[in-house]
């Protein structure tokens, strides 16, 4: 039974190999930067301005229970040692979270009045 099946395989691939594409490099190079381009654009460092104050925003992410998440930190060096921080699985959600969680504690220690959150929040 094993030879029979052995034979099988072996003349399988014989038959199917000549129809099978062959590899080019170029091809394999292309698939390779496209997807060492996806990896990069998965972390974000970039540079804001809140209210007229330079502020720092990162976005990082982390596997969680066989899921991609990401972290994203918002702090401005210089005005205030608050950070901002929120964690989800939407890359283009966790920077707005992370905003709103900075201008939340930033009106709660009064460096902000209601007004100014309230724009920010609503921009």
């Amino acid at each position: 039974m094993r030879v029979s099946v052995l034979t099988s395989l072996v003349l399988a691939v014989f038959v199917v190999a000549p129809f099978a594409p062959e590899c080019q490099a170029q091809g394999w190079q292309a698939v390779a930067a496209a997807v060492a381009s996806k990896i990069v654009g998965l972390w974000r460092n970039e540079e804001t301005e809140l209210l007229g104050h330079k502020c720092r925003f990162t976005v990082k992410p982390y596997i969680k229970r066989i899921q991609l998440y990401y972290r994203g930190k918002m702090w401005c060096p210089g005005w205030t040692p608050i950070r901002g921080e929120a964690s989800t699985r939407s890359h283009s959600g966790v920077a707005g979270r992370t905003a709103r969680d900075f201008v939340q504690k930033a009106f709660r220690d009064g460096l902000i009045s209601e007004q100014d959150a309230k724009r920010w929040l609503n921009s």
